[in-house]
């Protein structure tokens, strides 16, 4: 493989000339000498280049698709002939939602911790959108209908969402059109998109109380002050203890989204294999939540 399709592959991945060149042993001149002789030779240009940043051009970005496939499929071959193994290790750089990663990550980690004592976890947890390949992510969960093409994604588990209230919200209004009651949901979060036994139904409208949080949207719900589209790994536990009930239960939210685990596009570390097969241990077949 020719070693200036690889040093491309490395500056894509750390998104950082300089960085790029420390793993390679070289300086970032060198770096960016021999990148501008790869797109020279190709005659496209690959990377946009600022001071603060390095950006794939479109036929760049298919280009380092392709590559990346290709050196992932050279390393297995290698992997195969020398019967190497590679032990998960190192820094393991994660994001996650925030309530999900609360209820359903952090609980469960200690015996995937103690199963790799090597690995150096970093969690993230935020509601706010996490930039993979900017902030140069190892793995980023995903609730969603689909995956970028810039990103590999993995479906981890189905994310079926119902509407809900308190039972003391349900009991003073019942109406049976949502435009007649208080509607809950973090910003974001709307316009809403349901299945019903008619078709499709889009909701949007304000929600009663604005909020960036939807764990305050969860409170606010739990305190009767109006009616939330909730996912069931955050309240199947209240339904099932009656602090919620369903509402409109012929309305739910579109089947299409899902909880996905994505990378960059590429080889991955041993550490982040290793922390999917966990996690697709964990969800799979059937998540606790649908239980």
């Amino acid at each position: 493989m020719d070693p200036d399709i690889v040093l491309f592959a490395e500056v894509v991945r750390t998104a950082s000339l300089s960085a790029a060149g420390r793993s390679m042993g070289i300086s970032p001149a060198m770096v960016s000498k021999r990148i501008a002789r790869l797109e020279a030779r190709l005659g496209v240009r690959l990377l946009n280049r600022t001071t603060r940043r390095l950006d794939l051009t479109a036929r760049g970005a298919a280009y380092h698709r392709d590559m990346v496939e290709i050196l992932a499929a050279i390393r297995d071959a290698e992997a195969r002939v020398s019967d190497r193994t590679d032990t998960p290790g190192g820094p393991l750089r994660v994001s996650a939602p925030t309530s999900f990663g609360r209820l359903h990550i952090a609980p469960h980690l200690k015996p995937f911790l103690d199963a790799y004592p090597a690995i150096e976890l970093n969690l993230d947890l935020s509601d706010g959108f996490s930039d993979v390949i900017g902030d140069r992510l190892d793995l980023a969960i995903r609730i969603t209908p689909a995956v970028p093409p810039s990103l590999t994604g993995h479906r981890l588990a189905d994310s079926r969402r119902v509407l809900c209230a308190a039972p003391s919200y349900s009991a003073s209004r019942d109406a049976a059109d949502l435009t007649e009651h208080r509607l809950l949901a973090a910003k974001g979060q709307m316009p809403w998109r349901l299945a019903g036994p008619d078709g499709d139904v889009t909701i949007d409208r304000p929600s009663y109380v604005a909020t960036n949080s939807s764990e305050v949207v969860r409170e606010l719900t739990l305190a009767g002050v109006g009616i939330a589209l909730r996912s069931l790994w955050d309240v199947s536990a209240d339904l099932a203890g009656g602090r919620l009930v369903r509402v409109l239960p012929e309305l739910a939210g579109s089947a299409d989204v899902g909880i996905y685990a994505v990378h960059a596009r590429g080889p991955v570390s041993a550490g982040t294999t290793a922390l999917l097969d966990y996690l697709r241990g964990l969800w799979s077949p059937k998540p606790p939540w649908e239980s």
